[in-house]
Parts: structure tokens; C-alpha cells; sequence
């Protein structure tokens, strides 16, 4: 029978070198008052030690709450997530060898969470192979000491002459999760959550593991009074409740706060976005965008790619596309930063490993997606710099399967000022960073990969434009006004194939009105 207990009696339930699941995409899903608690006991008692940290996504906010509440000397041993988000104090104990950490693509850790509340022995996938997740490459290990020290979580298997990666289950102890509400009987709603994240599987798999599973909501209602549609975790998953003060019960970290009766108001859609400033993002944004088709389903990554959305608005044909989040979220506006993951007005809202079903499926008809750091034959880092780990997130699960992969950035980075005069391209002052490198710190996404599987990939900056072969990358477009040697080719660490027909980028691009795409 669920006990409801005050957050204090709930940290008590970790012990020593316990495995701890949580939930939680930056401040959405995140279980904050029970981090606080949890803290708390550590600061005055210095226990629980060596815990096992398993997680999907960052659940910080780049300051004092979320994860980072976690990352007292000691407390963690152990780390396994697909990103650290926002979580600056755990990424530092990753960069500076004070615990172990794995970074595993988000859908296998859903993978996992199903697996081990199903019984089974391990997750099969081929999401990740010649990534980072490979054992060839790095195995998700994340640091030195996890190199030196570290057990491997993931080994390479063949069947039927083709490979996958294996990763074993494990037991899971005791999980923190959060909810919106919560019964008499200890029923959990999610109904004011902004998106349905891996809550339901991180109960099964910690109760099927014999562990303890704690919920946090914002309030308890009568019995009876939830609608059971409603209901997304059962009370006999849940062992204890807890309802923290409301300042640790946010819907999200962000400054304004997401408001979740935004989600019924009235009926808007990507048309409601407003045109952005024509610059060096738009021009990226612009071109990718001239690759839609009416009636893509498409998914939409942080930074530039966000604004694909905005131009094609602008361009009046929205409403005949469709976002999807790796959240689960489909419909909408999309959010960002410390509210991404969330939409306001989304058409549907789908459990977060649905989604990534859909994703590891192909079902995505184009992905666009940030690009850091890329080689000669396409391989992609997004996930570690200058030693210090990120994680790759949904980007592997994303980008591996998509139709079509729209990889966008702008050229060089760092100081970087350019504007548009007379339909041309005017580089200002270059930026001192170089993203096409010979040799790239991690590999997030394998191009040779993409290559032998088909996999149609643009690569699109706002200076030029390069399509992925089977013998590396080809440069196919450049931008009215650029010099190809000085402005191109001398800010690259090698030399792409060019193509023998290079085309000059479509001058509408340039221009500050609407391209007329429509």
C-alpha cells in the first residue's frame, strides 16, 4: 500500500552504492524537492556515498537546482545519461575524473528501463554503431577514469552477419520520479506535466527490479476523483508519495515558467511564429527549409534549425508541416531552452519511448540538427569539447534513421559578423573557430555510416552547401558574394570534393523579403 511521507523520510531510503533512477528534462518531469532532500542529508550525515545516477536527460538549470543538487564530493560514483544538460556541477565532476560516467543515447536508456522491467537480459540496437556508443570507439565511456577503472556497459554483437550493440540490464534500487498528482491511493496523474516523459518506465523497472519507487506531485486529491484516463502510473508501481514545498515543485526552470494551460488555449500552429531578422541563421534556416516538402513530419533541433519553423511561417506554409520532439510532443510551437521539449498548443502528446519508436523507425520524414564540429567524411561531433562531455541526447536516436538529415551551423564560430547587401553575402570579421576539421574530438554521428546506408545528409551553412558521399563530403552550393579559396576553402582543414557543376545558392535567400516558397 503507497505511504505518503515528507521529503526528509523519503532521501533516507538511498543507501550506499545504490542504483537511483530519476526523471526529468531540465526542469520538466524533475523531481527537485527529492534532490533537495536528498542534498540536505548528505550535507549533514555525508550518506548516501557512491550512488549510481541513471538518467535520460539533463535535469538542471544550469545554476543550484535539478542534478546539480547531486554533485557533493562522494555522493555520486556513478554516472549513466545521454546528457548533461544544464547540469554545469556534474559535467565538471565528469571533466575532472571524480566519478564514473557512461553517456548512452537517450533511446537505449529508455530501451533499457523497458528491458529491465520486462525481465529481459540486455537491449539490442543499432542506434550508435561507429559512434560513440560503439565499443570500437569510446563504449559511452565518458572520461579517463571510466577508461581506466570502469566496467564496459556495452559490447558489440553479430547476427546474421549484422552488428548491433548489446547492453546489459541491471537492477535499479530505488527511483525518484515526479508526477502531477496524486490519489488517496497513490494513482499518479501527469496531467499538468508538459510532456509524458519516462516516468511509467522507470517505475516498472524499478518495482520489477524489487527496488522502491517514490513519486513526488504537486498536491493529493480524493480518492476516486481522478479521471482514469488520466492515471499514467498505477498506486500498486508506487510505494511512497511525497508533496514538497511548491518552490521545488515548478513546471519549469525556465525564468518565465511554462504554463500548462497554455496547451488548451485556443488553436495555434507554426504559422503563429514571427519572422525572424535576416541573418547569418536565417540564411541557414532558409536554405533547409527549400528542402520541405507539404507534409513532412520533421523534428527540429536547438539553436538554427529552430528557425526553420519561423521561416516557414513567413514563407505561409506552417500549418502543412508537422514538428516532432524526441519529448514525444507532435504539433504546435515548439519551445526552447530551458522550456524545450515543450510546445505550446501541441496536437498530440505521446510518451516519450513511443516517440523514439517512431524515431529509430525511419517514421521521421527530416531531422535538422546543430552542427559543432564535422570531418572530410562526415562524421559529426556535437557531444564532447576540449575534453569536457555533453553527451549526444536525442541526437543519435534522431539522426540515425531519418529520410532525410539536414545538419546546419554556421561556417567558423566565435566572433563571427556577417550581413547581406544587395542579394550577396558580406563577411564582416571570420570567426576564429574552424567546425570542418580533419580530425573531430568525438564522433556523434557517423558519417561512412549514413554513406553505406543511403542516408540522404545536407550539410548547410550560410556560406556554402555540401552533400554527404559515399566518398565524404561533396561541396555542391556557395553563396552569391563569397570567394570559394578565401572565404571556404582556406577555413576548412581539408579539402572537400567539389562538385563539377557548383551552383550558386538561390539569391531569394539573400534578400530580405519572403522567398515566395509557398
Amino acid at each position: 500500500m503507497t505511504q505518503f511521507i515528507t521529503p526528509v523520510e523519503a532521501a533516507r531510503l538511498v543507501g550506499d552504492d545504490m542504483t537511483l533512477a530519476v526523471s526529468g528534462h531540465a526542469g520538466f518531469g524533475t523531481p527537485d524537492g527529492l534532490f533537495k532532500a536528498l542534498h540536505d542529508r548528505y550535507d549533514e550525515e555525508g550518506h548516501p556515498r557512491n550512488v549510481t545516477l541513471v538518467k535520460i536527460a539533463g535535469t538542471g538549470d544550469g545554476g543550484q537546482r535539478g542534478g546539480d543538487r547531486l554533485a557533493a564530493d562522494g555522493l555520486i560514483g556513478t554516472i549513466i545519461t545521454s546528457h548533461f544538460g544544464m547540469e554545469k556541477k556534474l559535467a565538471d565532476k565528469v571533466a575532472a575524473n571524480q566519478c564514473l560516467a557512461y553517456v548512452v543515447p537517450a533511446g537505449t536508456i529508455l530501451a533499457l528501463y523497458r528491458a529491465i522491467a520486462a525481465g529481459h537480459k540486455g537491449v539490442w540496437t543499432d542506434i550508435g554503431l561507429h559512434t560513440l556508443a560503439d565499443p570500437r570507439l569510446d563504449g559511452s565511456k565518458a572520461n579517463e577514469k571510466t577508461v581506466r577503472e570502469g566496467k564496459d556497459i556495452v559490447r558489440l554483437v553479430s547476427f546474421d552477419g549484422d552488428d548491433y550493440l548489446y547492453y546489459p540490464t541491471f537492477p535499479i534500487q530505488v527511483c525518484f520520479i515526479r508526477g502531477s498528482l496524486a490519489d488517496e491511493d497513490g494513482n499518479i496523474s501527469l496531467q499538468r506535466e508538459a510532456m509524458i516523459g519516462e516516468q511509467l518506465e522507470v517505475a516498472e523497472a524499478t518495482h520489477n527490479s524489487g527496488g522502491i519507487v517514490v513519486v513526488q506531485v504537486e498536491d493529493v486529491v480524493p480518492r476516486g476523483s481522478l479521471d482514469s484516463r488520466l492515471v499514467k502510473i498505477h498506486h500498486f508501481l508506487v510505494d511512497y508519495v511525497v508533496v514538497p514545498r511548491p518552490k521545488y515543485h515548478v513546471q519549469s526552470f525556465s525564468t518565465h515558467g511554462y504554463r500548462p494551460e497554455l496547451s488548451g488555449e485556443g488553436r495555434k500552429s507554426i504559422q503563429s511564429l514571427p519572422p525572424h531578422p535576416l541573418d547569418n541563421r536565417k540564411i541557414c534556416a532558409r536554405r533547409a527549409a527549400m528542402e520541405l516538402k507539404k507534409g513532412d513530419v520533421m523534428n527540429l533541433g536547438i539553436g538554427i534549425p529552430e528557425i526553420i519553423g519561423s521561416v516557414a511561417a513567413e514563407e505561409g506554409f506552417g500549418p502543412s508541416l508537422t514538428l516532432a520532439a524526441d519529448s514525444g510532443i507532435i504539433g504546435g510551437i515548439p519551445l526552447s531552452g530551458l522550456d524545450m521539449g515543450a510546445a505550446v498548443n501541441a496536437e498530440a502528446e505521446l510518451k516519450m519511448a513511443d516517440m523514439f519508436d517512431i524515431c529509430h523507425g525511419g517514421g521521421l520524414d527530416l531531422c535538422a540538427l546543430g552542427l559543432a564540429e564535422i570531418d572530410a567524411m562526415g562524421n559529426v561531433n556535437v557531444s564532447k569539447f576540449h575534453g569536457r562531455v555533453t553527451g549526444p541526447g536525442g541526437f543519435i536516436d534522431l539522426a540515425q534513421h531519418t529520410k532525410k538529415l539536414i545538419l546546419m551551423g554556421t561556417f567558423t564560430a566565435g566572433g563571427l559578423r556577417e550581413h547581406c547587401e544587395g542579394g550577396r553575402l558580406v563577411i564582416d570579421r571570420e570567426g576564429k573557430y574552424q567546425k570542418f576539421k580533419t580530425d573531430i574530438e568525438q564522433v556523434t554521428f557517423s558519417g561512412d555510416y549514413a554513406a553505406a546506408h543511403g542516408q540522404h545528409v545536407l550539410v548547410v551553412t550560410e556560406r556554402a552547401v555540401f552533400r554527404l558521399t559515399p566518398q565524404g563530403l561533396m561541396l555542391t552550393e556557395i553563396a552569391p558574394g563569397v570567394d570559394l579559396e578565401r572565404d571556404i576553402l582556406s577555413q576548412m582543414e581539408f579539402r572537400p570534393l567539389i562538385a563539377d557543376d557548383l551552383q550558386l545558392m538561390d539569391g531569394r535567400i539573400f534578400q530580405p523579403n519572403p522567398m515566395g516558397l509557398s
